[in-house]
């Protein structure tokens, strides 16, 4: 099999988009359509992506530049076929090339290793529409051989009755792709160079024009609105419900559910209704999500539960903890295994080792608690002095009181008490009770101001 390249058409201004983002980075499942031809086509190893960009300046290769591509820019646009001709430049001849959309971003690498099997063949990736409005119709003759690809605005009445429809993706032989492109004429309604024309001289040279149709017609929808957008989305996430449930993982709604990067999930994992998943999420067997949570670029050990209206961020949590509900896990934290974290407590950048608690109202911060702690209610590490962060360390066996303030850096020793109500400025001893509060006094006849009426 000769080397493949391929190259990614992303010029397009996206008008009814309504926005000054080009349309192939708008976002679908959390990352930009582009991105997602981008990864399918890593995954065929080729040996050149050369993505073609035009609307929207440098932002498209400065948007991705992460990638190994070649971007190209189209200046002025002129059609499909001229966008393609930017390209040639960079592929070898002794190649084949496939030719794929930046705003169509589900295609599957599955339909096209099938495209790849027709050797040195012009191949369409095809499929057979009930509504086929605004595609271009595939024309075969009485054997049915496909002669040429015609337009919608260009089709004849007979013709807009054919339900086969070109999806504008296909792999040809380089060299003639290159020949093919350079042969290119502008005689049609638009006035634009159509890569659809070179099927025509395909055929005229004799050679093979081959069809491949994908397993999904999601696989080539298009997006050219945000209506379109919003609704690929919606079956997008359709299948992503379809496969955890088909791994076994039970879902409250299938229809209420958001994956925006990669999740996976052990046995017997239970979601709940209107939970969000950013990056990549990892979650134990065992694993219980409560309604509404929000999780990102987080680990969750066997048996954890997370209660209704959390959200975690770049966390790793133990197993058999139990998290919120209401409760927020910002990046760096680490949580051991059988940790309480409640209703309102912020954990930033901070390690919990195994069976400590912070059930209420707390901000732990830049922190390293022991094992076996108890925060009170409305803890505060105080870990910034308005210029750095500063750290707290509690050791094993610590109970600290309600409404207590640790200004780092500071040090509580294993088995010490903080009283309620205490500002801890210094490291505290060992096993002692610590406390910090001013006397306690009744002000007699003190009288409580009045809210003062005026008449009018």
């Amino acid at each position: 099999m000769n080397p493949l390249n391929v190259v990614i058409l992303a010029a397009g201004k996206g008008t009814r988009m309504y926005s000054a983002k080009p349309k192939v980075l708008h976002a679908l499942a959390g990352k930009p359509l582009l991105q997602h031809v981008l990864d399918c086509a890593i995954s065929l190893q080729p040996q050149n992506i050369c993505v073609v960009y035009g609307h929207g300046g440098e932002s498209v290769p400065q948007a991705m530049q992460h990638y190994a591509a070649k971007f190209v820019v189209q200046e002025p646009q002129l059609g499909t076929g001229h966008a393609v001709q930017q390209a040639m430049p960079y592929l070898a001849d002794d190649s084949q090339t496939l030719v794929l959309y930046g705003d169509v971003p589900l295609i599957q690498s599955k339909t096209l290793h099938s495209m790849q099997q027709f050797g040195g063949a012009l191949t369409l990736l095809t499929v057979n529409m009930v509504n086929p409005a605004g595609y271009g119709r595939i024309v075969r003759n009485a054997q049915g051989d496909v002669i040429s690809i015609v337009e919608e605005k260009d089709a004849n009445e007979e013709q807009r009755e054919i339900t086969e429809v070109n999806t504008g993706i296909l792999l040809a032989p380089t060299r003639q792709l290159r020949d093919w492109l350079s042969r290119l004429r502008t005689d049609n309604i638009q006035g634009e160079y159509y890569l659809t024309d070179i099927v025509g001289m395909a055929v005229e040279a004799g050679v093979t024009v081959r069809t491949v149709q994908p397993a999904h017609e999601w696989e080539i929808h298009g997006i050219n609105s945000k209506s379109q957008l919003a609704v690929l989305e919606r079956s997008w996430q359709q299948v992503l419900a379809a496969r955890l449930l088909a791994q076994g993982v039970t879902l409250a709604d299938p229809a209420r559910l958001d994956v925006r990067g990669s999740l996976e999930c052990g046995r017997d994992v239970e979601i709940d209704v209107g939970c969000i998943f950013e990056g990549e999420v990892k979650l134990g067997d065992n694993v219980q999500i409560g309604a509404y949570c929000i999780i990102k670029n987080t680990t969750l050990a066997e048996g954890t539960q997370i209660a209704p209206y959390s959200h975690l961020d770049g966390s790793n949590v133990g197993s058999a903890c139990r998290i919120g509900p209401y409760a927020r896990l910002r990046p760096g934290t680490m949580l051991h295994d059988d940790v309480h974290i409640g209703n309102f407590v912020e954990i930033k950048n901070s390690e919990i080792a195994q069976s400590s608690k912070a059930n209420h109202l707390s901000y732990i911060g830049d922190t390293t608690i022991g094992r076996r702690v108890n925060v009170g209610a409305g803890t505060i590490t105080c870990n910034y002095d308005g210029a750095h962060k500063h750290r707290t360390v509690i050791e094993d066996d610590v109970f600290i009181g309600s409404d207590t303030q640790l200004v780092a850096p500071v040090t509580v020793a294993r088995g010490s008490t903080i009283g309620a109500g205490s500002t801890i400025t210094r490291n505290t001893p060992e096993g002692e009770l610590t406390l910090s509060r001013s006397k306690q006094v009744s002000v007699k006849g003190w009288q409580r101001p009045v809210k003062q009426t005026t008449g009018k």
